[in-house]
C-alpha cells in the first residue's frame, strides 16, 4: 500500500533535486543541462549584488513574520470561537465560509481586491470613503497602504486552512479536563489559557516551524497578482520570488533563478533545524523530532 506514495515522493520530490546543478552552471540550451559549462557561484552574485537585495530580503522576511504571528493568533482565536458553537449546522456553515477563500485562485482574489480598490469603480473610492468624507485614494500608486492590504488579504485567504487544523486539535481534547475545571470554578478564559492552549501547543509549534521553513519564500500570486505588478508599489511589494521572476523574464537566465531557489531552500532548511533545536531545549515533547 505504501508503494504508490513512495513512488510519488521519489518522482515528485527527489528526482527533480538533480536540477540543483543548474544553479552552478551557465546554461546553454544547445549543450543541454549536463553539457553546459560550470560557472561556480556566479549565478548567486546576481541576487546578492543587486541594489534591491536589501529591500526584497527585508520585505520577504518581515511579511512572512507578520503572516506567521497574525495568522497564529487569529487562527487559534477563531478555532476556539468555532468550538464554542453548539449548533452543528451553524458550525459547519461557518467552517465552510472560512475555508472557501483558501480554495479560490489567487488570480481571482486579485480581481476581487481590484473591485474594491479600483480608482474609478472600486468599492472603497465610490462608496466607503465618500461616506466617511475622505477623498478618493489611488491605491495602486500608494506603497504605504500595501503592507496592511497584503497582510489582510493573506489572512483572509489562508485563515480557513489553519482554523481547520487548530479546530481538529481542539476537538480532540478530552472533555473531562473542562468538566474538572468548571467544577473548580474556572472561567472560560482560564480554561482557554490553562487547558486549550497547552493541549494544542504541539500543533502550534509544528505549524509555526513549517511556516518558518518557508520564511524566505513568498506567495507569488499575493505579491505579483494582487498588486497588479504595479511598478509604483515595488518598494513594498517586491520580494525575492517576484524579483527573480521579473529578472528571469528580462534576462532569460534560468541559472540565476535556480540559484535563488536553492538559496531559499537551504536557508529555510537551516531555519527549521535551528528552530526545532531551540524548541527541544525549551520543551522536548513539542519538537518535531
Amino acid at each position: 500500500m505504501m508503494l504508490p506514495g513512495i513512488a510519488y515522493l521519489l518522482i515528485n520530490n527527489y528526482m527533480p533535486m538533480f536540477g540543483i546543478t543548474i544553479a552552478f552552471k551557465n546554461i546553454n540550451f544547445a549543450k543541454g543541462i549536463w553539457g553546459s559549462d560550470w560557472n561556480g557561484v556566479e549565478n548567486f552574485k546576481f541576487l546578492f549584488q543587486s541594489s534591491e537585495a536589501f529591500i526584497i530580503t527585508r520585505n520577504t522576511i518581515l511579511y512572512n513574520l507578520s503572516f506567521i504571528v497574525i495568522g497564529l493568533i487569529v487562527g487559534v482565536g477563531t478555532a476556539i470561537l468555532l468550538n464554542e458553537i453548539k449548533n452543528k449546522f451553524a458550525a459547519k456553515f461557518y467552517q465552510s465560509v472560512l475555508l472557501i477563500p483558501y480554495l479560490i485562485s489567487m488570480v481571482l482574489v486579485s480581481y476581487l481586491v481590484y473591485s474594491i480598490l479600483s480608482v474609478n469603480v472600486g468599492l472603497m473610492n465610490n462608496t466607503i470613503l465618500p461616506a466617511l468624507g475622505i477623498d478618493p485614494i489611488s491605491w495602486y500608486n500608494e506603497p504605504k497602504y500595501w503592507p496592511y492590504i497584503l497582510v489582510i488579504v493573506n489572512l483572509w485567504k489562508g485563515l480557513g486552512f489553519s482554523v481547520v487544523v487548530y479546530l481538529a486539535a481542539i476537538i480532540g481534547i478530552d472533555k473531562e479536563y473542562y468538566e474538572a475545571a468548571m467544577l473548580d470554578g474556572a472561567s472560560k478564559w482560564q480554561q482557554i489559557l490553562k487547558i486549550t492552549i497547552p493541549m494544542i501547543t504541539p500543533i502550534l509549534v509544528m505549524m509555526t516551524l513549517l511556516n518558518i521553513g518557508r520564511i524566505f519564500y513568498s506567495d507569488f500570486g499575493l505579491f505579483y497578482q494582487v498588486p497588479m505588478n504595479s511598478g509604483a508599489l515595488f518598494s513594498t511589494t517586491s520580494t525575492i520570488d517576484t524579483y527573480v521572476f521579473r529578472a528571469l523574464m528580462q534576462l532569460g537566465d534560468i541559472g540565476m533563478s535556480a540559484a535563488a531557489g536553492l538559496y531559499q531552500s537551504v536557508v529555510g532548511f537551516l531555519l527549521v533545524i535551528l528552530s526545532n533545536y531551540a524548541v527541544r531545549k525549551i520543551d522536548k515533547d513539542s519538537a518535531l523530532y
